[in-house]
């Protein structure tokens, strides 16, 4: 796939128009491959947060939107489905060229995408209330489900579209209007996005995204009192202070934060399968993915075994222009992020831990100017180590030996996260077990990654609050009213309570 040529300037979204940001400066994003500017971006602050947070609420209180049905509202949303399968070729290589992941990974995930559009659009209508039995004589009651109201979305730099769309799908369903922020480093893709929801038919003010940095839009967003709800899927230090800044009006929130996910390999273990599934959860993605299994914990019986086939395997990693579909491993994101991640091997070298392999940024000609990292694994690690218990983020692994299974689960959960667990076994015993034992949102047994518009995402702990995806995500963005129906004749003594 071919990537852009020249520099792109795009505009950013507000009330169903393409405008610039009220500053009129722009920003540059650039192209992780290449390491150069590919596209302009809006740099919008608080005034066009004002913009959008006004269409949003126009939109819900008294626009098309609002007359709309929820089978009406299913329409768009399968509409705009088809759209996105349409157009996942362009929306796959806008991704590629802006977070740098393999063009193979982002193709599946756009053209897997629709689907939560078309789950969500036959949910709409299938919210239903109930009739409660009540202990009051001369009473009906019932219950009845309404949109919390406008939504501020707030997605990171490593998946940006599918993660929005975790947000954008079941919001919508429910009724609800938004405010989308993109992350800084990639925003191209969440703009192309709009270029079909305009086209889908969605009433004006219905989506709207703003562009630009933390302290300029983030926070505006966060303490903004026209915003009833937060989405956000990010960082746990961003998760925290958004959690912080929206008390204000006391915001719905839902937060998928970091892991530290660990990939448990038992000695009855497929062990072929079983380095298949750890090379997936920590060079898959570059590293860069909140579920990463970033610990490997490996039985002692089977640790050499284990190590000497995994390292074989994970050596044959393509790297290289990710917009190529025989590329394995891409470039890190960003340059910060790259040189974080490079800090974070240099302190787990000074803990002690052990360069089993990588440890350093690539030196390949197939990697260009880009910011490449080696896949690195560790050995020797403590799980108390720092490298053992913070989120990286890029390609490194450590791997911790554990002798019975009690200590496998023990350290397993001994990090602040919860997100998502692996587990590599034969004995379905043992697997419920672990599944029970393991304190993750999360568990997969001899499997990794597999996500689905079917299941619910999100973790424990400090990974998170509330969950994405599944028939619950929808009363996310939905709150419950009871309604009270007296038709007794007199009206009983008005100082007591009923």
């Amino acid at each position: 796939m071919a990537r852009s040529q020249g520099i792109k300037d795009f505009r950013c979204f507000i009330d169903g128009e393409w405008t610039e940001a009220s500053s009129k400066e722009t920003f540059e994003s650039f192209d992780p491959f290449t390491g150069k500017v590919w596209a302009k971006i809006p740099k919008c602050d608080s005034r066009d947060v004002d913009r959008a947070v006004i269409a949003a609420r126009r939109a819900f209180d008294s626009g098309d939107w609002s007359k709309l049905n929820a089978t009406q509202r299913g329409h768009l949303l399968r509409r705009l489905g088809d759209l996105i399968a349409r157009d996942a070729d362009h929306l796959a290589a806008t991704e590629v060229q802006d977070n740098g992941k393999l063009y193979a990974e982002m193709r599946g995930q756009v053209g897997y995408m629709p689907q939560w559009f078309y789950y969500f659009a036959g949910m709409a209508d299938k919210v239903e209330g109930a009739v409660q039995p009540i202990d009051k004589p001369d009473m009906f009651t019932y219950t009845r489900h309404e949109p919390v109201g406008v939504v501020a979305a707030i997605t990171p730099w490593n998946s940006p579209l599918l993660l929005l769309t975790w947000k954008l799908a079941p919001a919508l369903a429910a009724g609800c209007t938004l405010v989308i922020k993109p992350s800084e480093f990639t925003s191209a893709s969440t703009l192309e996005l709009m270029r079909l929801v305009e086209e889908a038919g969605f009433p004006k003010g219905v989506v709207n995204v703003i562009t630009g940095f933390g302290q300029d839009v983030g926070e505006a967003i966060s303490t903004h009192n026209g915003i009833d709800k937060i989405a956000f899927t990010g960082g746990e230090v961003s998760g925290r202070r958004i959690a912080q800044q929206a008390t204000g009006n006391f915001k719905r929130m839902t937060l998928e934060l970091g892991g530290k996910s660990a990939q448990l390999v038992f000695p009855d273990a497929n062990l072929d399968n079983a380095v298949k599934g750890v090379v997936s959860g920590i060079f898959a993605a570059t590293g860069q993915t909140c579920i990463a299994g970033s610990r490997l914990l490996v039985h002692r019986s089977i640790h050499d075994e284990f190590l000497e086939k995994f390292l074989e395997l994970a050596k044959t990693a393509r790297m290289g222009d990710p917009m190529e579909m025989t590329t394995q491993v891409g470039p890190v994101t960003t340059q910060t992020q790259f040189k974080r991640v490079l800090s974070m091997i240099n302190m787990a070298k000074a803990e002690g831990a052990e360069v089993a392999m990588g440890g350093k940024p690539a030196d390949r000609p197939e990697c260009g100017d880009g910011w490449f990292i080696e896949p690195t694994v560790f050995t020797g690690v403590r799980n108390d180590m720092r490298i053992a218990q913070e989120e990286v983020f890029g390609p490194v692994l450590s791997v911790i030996p554990f002798t019975e299974d009690d200590e496998a689960y023990q350290m397993a959960n001994d990090t602040p996260y919860g997100l998502a667990a692996g587990v590599w076994t034969s004995d379905m015993a043992r697997a419920f077990t672990a599944a029970k034992r393991l304190r993750a949102g999360t568990v997969w047994t001899n499997t990794y990654r597999a996500v689905s518009y079917m299941m619910p995402f999100g973790g424990f702990k400090n990974s998170g609050v509330g969950r994405e995806s599944g028939q619950d995500a929808i009363y996310d963005f939905l709150e419950t009213k009871s309604v009270w129906l007296a038709f007794n004749k007199d009206v009983p003594n008005p100082f007591v309570m009923r």
